[in-house]
């Protein structure tokens, strides 16, 4: 298997003649998934004692296994936050996986390292966090929220009275699943306040003042959302910073999607408060156009994370030596073993510079009021609320549920376009509406259009 021949060679050629055909690719299909059993009737046994050989397995992907998927970078996929890798990013990450780096500690992948840091100081430099803050880039938003919560719960912990109780956090409805996911592991209780409009400084303020005496003791943190999945509502981060601050708690910021709008001018100053952040997630593979898997945590003071996370062990205290100091990015966050992942956002960044990018994540912006105005003059539909940041929520008047479920899965039958339903709180209930959220700058006009056309 680790030999060097012929059919190596030739099967080295072919993918990288696929890499180029996807990258260059100025169309490609959207994609539909198929059942488990309808591919297993296509291509049979793939994993067998023999093997089926590097051709027969590369021509079933190509054929038909590549075709059951729904790529995040299409145009007219405008379901969840979906991505738009730059050409230069997606060339490196075969550069990355190509050059084998552990990028766990200094001392192995230090070349890496350094590049992944020299983008994470442009991510940090854009949340206006104090000189010291800095970052380390993570599998995605759960893990980095995870990391960022472990780390408030130890350093609450370094009280002697919290080493035995059960820490309990607050945020609101509209903050992203990871943030009840990533509580169940970290085993720690959570508060929502029922909002799914920004969570202001009051409201916390209220709900802190409603807790039992235990239930005070017990808080420690409070998660905000830089740009709502749902609807890229970015909480009052001014407001929960001050309470945070009078009530000592940690303040977490999860801009997962949101963070990247950090780079537009014409929106910096809804983020105002980030800055008094003690810890922020970033997604880079979301609105920094970086390849999956790619988030990002940002500490104000990395010590305290170095102090939560850092691993002990014989067969690592060689990391630790003066030989290999660096940098070592698994003292930050819950993950020991990664890859480098950051170095496709560095290669692209330094390819393109920081400008291009800021235009890029302003077309997204644009993109939204764009499909606002288009909506509001459409008689077919109707917003649900002003577009915040790249989403829009909207509603087909006269249609329940099940119809929003058949027209996604219409025109996702077609191969024309993902757009999916989502739910928006009004007033006691929970209403189904559909929703754009716009991250491709290849996205057009015209393919906004064709979408809201399709609901006529």
């Amino acid at each position: 298997m680790h030999k060097i021949d012929i059919e190596l060679i030739e099967m080295t050629l072919d993918v990288m003649k696929y890499a180029i055909g996807r990258i260059s690719a100025t169309e490609h299909d959207i994609g539909k998934p198929k059942k488990a059993e309808e591919l297993k009737a296509i291509v049979g046994e793939t994993v067998t004692p023999k093997g089926v050989g590097g051709e027969y397995a590369f021509n079933l992907w190509k054929e038909h296994l590549s075709k059951a998927n729904v790529p995040v970078d299409h145009p007219r996929n405008l379901a969840f936050v979906p991505a738009s890798p730059t050409r230069a990013a997606i060339m490196f990450d075969l550069v990355t996986s190509a050059s084998s780096i552990h990028g766990a500690y200094w001392m192995e992948g230090a070349g890496g390292i350094f590049c992944e840091n020299e983008a994470m100081s442009w991510i940090v430099s854009l949340t206006g966090l104090p000189e010291g803050a800095f970052g380390v880039f993570t599998s995605g938003g759960t893990a980095a929220n995870l990391s960022a919560i472990v780390t408030a719960r130890e350093y609450w912990r370094r009280d002697e009275t919290y080493k035995r109780e059960k820490g309990l956090i607050i945020t609101s409805i509209g903050a992203h699943s990871s943030i009840k996911a990533m509580a169940k592991v970290a085993d720690v209780d959570i508060l929502l306040v029922d909002s799914e409009e920004e969570l202001k400084g009051d409201a916390l303020r209220k709900t802190i003042d409603t807790l039992n005496f235990h239930q005070r003791k017990r808080l420690f943190a409070v998660v905000a959302t830089g740009g709502t999945t749902n609807a890229g509502i970015i909480d009052d981060l001014e407001g929960i910073a001050n309470v945070c601050e009078q009530e000592n708690l940690w303040f977490h910021v999860d801009a997962a999607y949101g963070g990247g709008a950090l780079a537009a001018d014409s929106v910096r100053h809804l983020f105002s408060g980030i800055e008094r952040a003690d810890s922020i997630t970033i997604d880079p593979h979301k609105w920094m156009f970086s390849p999956y898997d790619c988030g990002a945590v940002i500490y104000k003071n990395p010590e305290l994370a170095k102090e939560a996370h850092s691993q002990q062990g014989s067969y690592l205290d060689i990391f630790k030596d003066e030989g290999a100091h660096g940098f070592n990015p698994t003292d930050y966050q819950i993950q020991l073993t990664r890859r480098v992942r950051g170095l496709p956002l560095w290669f692209s960044l330094a390819t393109h510079g920081t400008d291009r990018y800021k235009q890029a994540v302003e077309r997204g912006l644009e993109l939204a009021q764009i499909a606002g105005s288009m909506i509001e003059n459409n008689p077919h539909v109707e917003l649900v609320r002003e577009p915040s940041l790249s989403c829009v929520l909207f509603r087909r008047i006269g249609w329940n549920p099940e119809d929003y479920t058949n027209w996604t899965y219409e025109n996702h039958k077609k191969g024309f376009a993902l757009v999916t339903p989502t739910k928006w709180k009004n007033g006691d209930s929970f209403e189904t509406v559909s929703r754009f959220c716009f991250i491709n700058p290849d996205t057009t006009e015209k393919d906004i259009a064709m979408i809201l056309d399709s609901m006529a």
